[in-house]
């Protein structure tokens, strides 16, 4: 049996190696023991209930009613998900009709990997209830009773609901052109449509493919060139791609240029605050870059990086008074919503951010270049052969860290999660294991596509794994 760990968001393994039936089992059975000994009792005298959910992947459906049988044997209410559902629909039923959401789902992982993830109170779940799942495993046999099968309902229009109030659908309305968007035959497929006429939508592989036509549903640059021809071809005002579970969101602008999540934040940021006076906070991953920090310095506001993985972020949400929270793998919030990561929400709030000011994507990020300066940003992966210990990585680059790098001095070593190294003029390289992946992510932020690189390539060669 492979080890059963929790990563940034919720559980991955490969398909029929560590992510087995068996281990399957035996989490869910874990689960069912934390719920029954943690969840709170309603007035009636009953549990709430506890949802399952699942994606697109091979067999997600499977493996989720098998867990939903399990919770069904130890006596738990637990409602599964009649279709494949975006991972923000199983958020938001924590927040209006379930106490817990288990989600089967690998998220932007290759097609053969599949996993769990946990959410509760509007998020994912905190590393203390996770650790104590983990502790749970093994600790009782598995339950699993014959016929024991829930019931099953489709409680999407929850989640729609839930969006219209965050958005203004109104001023939606008035949005004229045609946006392109790739579903990466993902959860979220028809989502967008929902929202925007149909005439209005140019939607990419919104089939069930659990191959994902063979690209990682992960909407990063390199996966978008489909997606890019087709804003340019058909004339399209914006390009939107999610992930495989819909949590995840990348935009491309009406020229048919990747705008990077550093841009995404601060232009719906930097609208919130001026047009909507959101006030607060802003919190953002270690992985994140220094236009959001520039935004707070500019309206007074307090600024603050936390490890990286997106219930870093809704931690520090659910703490304290944040107006904006973001992490760099797609992942927006903000007050008022889901403290969460929601594709479709990023995607309409653009799209009302477009409608209010009549402005393209362009011309919104050239607004901000004006204000805040220029962000060129860059990350590369480097496969691992086995997995690296984070801690002992940081120190040793930290001691060949040199303290110029070109023309400026460093600023600052920060060691939160990897090692992130600021310069005097907020340009910064970011070296870090992936915490769900055996890969080295090397991040990397100036004002130049040129330096950037230079700082990716001295990452690579500091860490030893390559370079130019």
């Amino acid at each position: 049996m492979a080890e059963i760990k929790f990563g940034t968001d919720g559980w991955r393994g490969i398909i029929a190696w560590d992510f087995t039936l068996e281990n399957v089992h035996l989490l869910a059975q874990a689960m069912a023991d934390y719920i029954n000994g943690n969840a709170p009792v309603l007035e009636n005298g009953k549990m709430p209930k506890i949802f399952v959910g699942y994606d697109h992947r091979f067999m997600s459906d499977l493996f989720a009613a098998e867990i939903a049988s399990i919770f069904r044997s130890n006596k738990i209410d637990v409602v599964l998900s009649d279709r494949a559902v975006s991972t923000p629909v199983a958020s938001c039923l924590t927040l209006h009709k379930c106490w817990m959401a288990i989600m089967v789902t690998a998220s932007h992982n290759p097609a053969h990997f599949n996993g769990i993830k946990v959410k509760i109170a509007g998020r994912s779940a905190p590393a203390r209830i996770t650790k104590d799942m983990e502790a749970l495993i093994g600790q009782n046999s598995v339950l699993k009773l014959y016929g024991q099968k829930a019931e099953q309902k489709d409680l999407t229009d929850v989640y729609f609901k839930h969006l219209a109030t965050r958005i203004n659908t109104k001023k939606l309305k008035t949005f004229k052109g045609k946006v392109a968007v790739d579903y990466m035959y993902g959860a979220a497929a028809g989502y967008l449509e929902k929202f925007l006429p149909a005439k209005q939508v140019i939607a990419l592989h919104a089939q069930r493919s659990p191959e994902f036509g063979g690209v990682q549903p992960e909407p990063v640059e390199k996966n978008l060139a489909e997606l890019k021809k087709t804003v340019v071809e058909k004339k399209a005002v914006l390009g939107v791609a999610f992930d495989g579970d819909g949590d995840r969101v990348a935009l491309v602008d009406e020229k048919g240029n990747y705008l990077t999540p550093c841009f995404i934040a601060a232009v719906l940021c930097n609208y919130l605050i001026k047009r909507k006076k959101l006030t607060g906070n802003i919190v953002q991953t270690v992985s994140m870059g220094f236009l959001l920090k520039r935004i707070a310095r500019a309206h007074h506001m307090r600024f603050e990086e936390v490890s990286v993985g997106f219930k870093s972020v809704a931690e520090r949400m659910n703490l304290d008074d944040v107006a904006f929270g973001v992490e760099e793998a797609g992942g927006f919030a903000w007050k008022g919503g889901l403290a969460d990561r929601d594709g479709l929400a990023v995607a309409l709030a653009f799209l009302n951010v477009m409608a209010d000011t009549g402005k393209k994507p362009s011309e919104l990020c050239a607004d901000i270049v004006e204000e805040y300066g220029a962000s060129v940003y860059l990350r590369k992966d480097y496969k691992l052969a086995k997995a690296v210990d984070k801690e002992a990585l940081s120190e040793k680059l930290r001691k060949k860290m040199p303290k110029k790098i070109g023309t400026h001095k460093v600023a600052e070593l920060n060691t939160l999660d990897g090692l992130k190294v600021i310069l005097d003029n907020d340009d910064w390289l970011l070296i870090r294991p992936s915490g769900t992946e055996p890969l080295l992510r090397i991040y990397a932020e100036s004002a130049t596509k040129k330096d950037t690189q230079a700082l990716l390539d001295l990452g690579a060669k500091l860490a030893g794994v390559g370079g130019k």
